[in-house]
């Protein structure tokens, strides 16, 4: 199994680059949520700089965040900076767009998202269309200005549903999903890819992103230092549920209809619970103002109690060294070829923990 991390954009971002680079970690991504984050563009191209070999990735964007010719333009200058050593997951923007308020795209426009940008990054022409107004476009000045010779590894961004699984395979892309660790529900997405893809040769790379906490002898593995390291990602569930409580399959996409319906009664409670605590409701206008703050950073002390363990154990990894190889193993038989770890607490520790733990 191979190994990479996903942080945010900030200032400094080159200096874990590079510390992952040493580590012997395969991939370092970067976050495209931007009224949370910094600029993953800018960050990466701070890494291409101060790296020689780990791969760099935009994980991930959008339609409903960026044109398809700007997006490519960020990704082939990255390219001309790291030739062959760039990635770039697509996805609907559930996060970066409900950081706005707003919906998140249509699979129908990730999927043609994805196409012009494989176009694009290649040096092809693609039709981009404004309201009736369409034209021819591509790359005029490449050479010194942006690199498109060597490929762009793209991958299509699922959390469950087939769909965009099945976007993957008509586009031959790699996938990634986000704190998915039932093997099952991986081999289903392999199946929708494969079944799209009509019977292509191979199959692209995986990813699963995930936080991990190694214990220690005898330590709880409830215990504070445990929700620490898994809580950003067990906080962004109860966010994303807490967010979404009023959405219909109408209104929603990518299979996220009434998902805070399928949580348990203890979940849901944290959900009522996030709620109050954040001084908004489930169908507040301006809920996401006050429900993101701090999205994917380390959680505060107060909330701990949030971190359900039966939350952690089902979107992180907790456990002993020989626990966590298996679970691993798992993962792997059922076709994960990545496993991407999120750290907030101490980066360099966790990046250094999980290139020992797969060594």
């Amino acid at each position: 199994m191979r190994a990479g991390v996903v942080v945010a954009a900030q200032p400094g971002v080159e200096e874990l680059a590079v510390r992952a680079e040493e580590l012997g970690l395969h991939s370092f991504w970067v976050n495209d949520s931007p009224m949370v984050h910094g600029d993953p563009f800018v960050a990466l191209g701070l890494c291409a700089k101060a790296t020689s070999r780990i791969r760099l990735g935009v994980g991930v964007t959008s339609p409903a965040l960026r044109s398809a010719p700007a997006a490519a333009s960020g990704l082939a200058s990255l390219n001309a900076l790291a030739p062959g050593r760039i990635s770039c997951g697509v996805g609907t923007g559930n996060t970066a767009r409900r950081t706005l308020g707003m919906r998140p795209a249509s699979v129908a426009a990730m999927e043609s998202f994805t196409a012009a940008l494989q176009d694009l990054c290649a040096g092809r022409s693609v039709e981009y269309r404004e309201g009736d107004r369409a034209c021819d476009v591509r790359f005029l000045h490449a050479g010194a200005h942006v690199h498109t010779d060597d490929p762009i590894e793209f991958v299509v961004a699922a959390l469950t549903g087939p769909k965009a699984a099945a976007v993957a395979g008509r586009r031959g892309t790699g996938l990634i999903s986000f704190g998915l660790l039932d093997p099952a529900a991986w081999r289903a997405l392999h199946d929708a890819r494969r079944q799209a893809a009509r019977g292509a040769p191979r199959d692209p790379a995986s990813y699963v992103v995930t936080a991990l906490h190694v214990l220690e002898e005898d330590e709880d593995p409830g215990g504070a230092a445990a929700r620490d390291a898994t809580g950003h990602l067990v906080l962004s569930l109860l966010t994303f549920a807490a967010d979404t409580a009023a959405d219909t399959a109408a209104d929603t996409a990518a299979d996220t209809a009434a998902f805070a319906e399928r949580l348990g009664p203890e979940e849901r409670e944290a959900v009522r619970r996030l709620l109050d605590r954040r001084g908004t409701t489930a169908t507040a206008p301006d809920r996401h103002t006050k429900l993101y703050p701090g999205y994917l950073g380390r959680i505060a002390p107060e909330d701990r109690d949030l971190i359900l363990p039966s939350l952690m154990n089902t979107l992180a990894l907790v456990g002993t060294p020989d626990d966590l190889r298996a679970r691993i193993a798992t993962l792997e038989r059922a076709g994960v070829d990545e496993l991407l770890i999120q750290p907030v607490v101490d980066p360099p520790a966790e990046m250094a923990r999980l290139a020992e733990l797969l060594t």
